[in-house]
């Protein structure tokens, strides 16, 4: 049971009920020499939620916590404890499915408001009501594309090697049956951008989309204007795959361009969803109206019954449980009801603000770590573009050698880039949000001074 605090006036009327004048007379029957009466200056000052959540963290690192430094995908954020407290009551915790709109109305809204804040955060006309996660998203847009081109014969797609590799590898496991040829495109060694001169090379005729990351899976920002308008004279698609956090910082995929993207879908984990040991998270995809009858999934929509009243119902819901499975967009498609529930309130409670606060305090985080790990000789950075909350770092040893004497320092130091990217050769991809303080990144680049010399 949470624990409510109670109004002076609430706890006067309590007393009243029961006929007791002061809370001590609850206690008469503890002798007094037993009672421990603590003097009022020995209490500490009061902490914030943040401050406090981290004096607790401390204490918790005695049993062993370790220090993340590793993004790639799924970030630590600072997650207040009323979204989760709200999240889990039971009126959301054990929502199911909402088929039945009479029944529904408090799930039905809720989606129906993290849907507006979507589209408003990816400046998007269109969100459905969540996937399975970021890749799998990913995959339901190139699906997409592939049904709005006109290249019905053969479709294939420019796939950049700056998107997440776990999302490439989901890609290919969902649309190379579907005979959709994914086309590599390889990115620039000086800055880690995807490499415009090399995009007509690789172009064919059969291709109906470009996906560009932003940031890309470097932490790197793309030049998403110039991307954009390129696609457009090809007469192709745009799918943006976006950290929907730094959207609050950066220009979102509806303004990229001349008239934004097609498509825009990522991973919501960032949202007010805790790493969780890699899940449960969720996908979000959001479209041009004009392509809204392509997208998988369901949408709720808002209307009024016979009396006027506003409710909310399933506007669109092209799956194969409602229509024959030939002609479902989609065979895969889910509503992750909790972590979208979670998401929403996060979203309600930061606001515009808020949001653009996290982001750019992930930001200059991972700017003071950068510049932290700069001054070790051993170090450098193969990339040199603007970055958000991640870099890659390079080293002369083993990076399999440093990340194992980094843990017996109990400091997860970032994700390996040498098994997916040899180009690299020892790097690394280390991620600051919010969370990191000066004191952690001063520890984390002592302890790999010490590992590196």
């Amino acid at each position: 049971m949470p624990f409510i605090p109670h109004t002076e006036k609430d706890v006067q009327s309590m007393l009243a009920t029961i006929g007791v004048k002061n809370v001590d007379q609850l206690f008469d029957e503890i002798p007094p020499a037993l009672r421990q009466v603590v003097a009022l200056n020995a209490i500490p000052e009061g902490m914030s939620e943040m401050a406090l959540g981290r004096f607790a963290q401390d204490r918790a690192k005695l049993d062993g916590e370790l220090s993340c430094f590793i993004g790639a995908g799924a970030y630590e954020h600072h997650i207040p404890a009323m979204i989760w407290q709200i999240a889990t009551r039971g009126e959301f915790y054990t929502a199911y499915t909402p088929y039945q709109a009479e029944a529904s109305q408090g799930s039905l809204q809720l989606i129906y408001e993290f849907q507006t804040m979507m589209t408003r955060l990816l400046a998007m006309d269109v969100s459905n009501a969540s996937l399975y996660d970021g890749a799998s998203a990913l995959a339901e847009a190139i699906l997409m594309a592939a049904r709005l081109s006109s290249k019905k014969e053969k479709v294939s797609i420019l796939m950049p090697e700056t998107i997440h590799p776990h999302y490439r590898a989901t890609v290919e496991a969902i649309v190379l049956p579907k005979d959709i040829t994914l086309i590599s495109v390889p990115y620039e060694k000086t800055t880690g951008r995807i490499d415009m001169a090399a995009l007509d090379g690789v172009m064919t005729a059969d291709v109906a989309a470009l996906v560009i990351p932003q940031p890309n899976f470097f932490g790197v920002l793309e030049e998403v204007d110039e991307l954009t308008r390129w696609a457009r004279s090809k007469a192709m698609l745009v799918i943006a795959v976006v950290n929907p956090l730094s959207m609050a910082l950066l220009k979102p995929p509806g303004e990229w361009g001349i008239d934004g993207v097609d498509m825009a879908c990522g991973e919501g984990q960032p949202l007010g969803v805790p790493l969780a040991s890699g899940g449960p998270y969720y996908g979000f995809l959001c479209c041009k109206k004009s392509h809204v009858r392509h997208m998988p999934g369901r949408i709720v929509g808002r209307t009024v019954d016979k009396n006027g009243k506003p409710g909310y119902v399933l506007t669109l819901q092209a799956r194969e449980q409602h229509i024959r499975r030939a002609k479902a967009t989609s065979n895969i498609c889910t509503n992750q009801g909790l972590m979208v529930t979670a998401s929403t309130i996060y979203m309600s409670l930061m606001g515009k603000m808020g949001l653009q606060q996290v982001a750019l305090a992930s930001h200059e985080r991972a700017v003071e770590l950068k510049q932290a790990l700069s001054k070790i000789p051993q170090v450098t950075f193969p990339f040199s573009s603007p970055l958000f909350h991640e870099v890659v770092v390079r080293f002369e040893k083993s990076v399999d050698l440093i990340l194992a004497e980094l843990a017996k320092h109990r400091i997860q130091g970032g994700y390996s880039l040498k098994a997916i990217y040899p180009a690299l050769g020892e790097s690394l991809l280390v991620c600051a949000t919010e969370t990191k303080t000066t004191e952690d990144i001063e520890q984390f680049a002592s302890k790999l001074r010490a590992v590196v010399a």
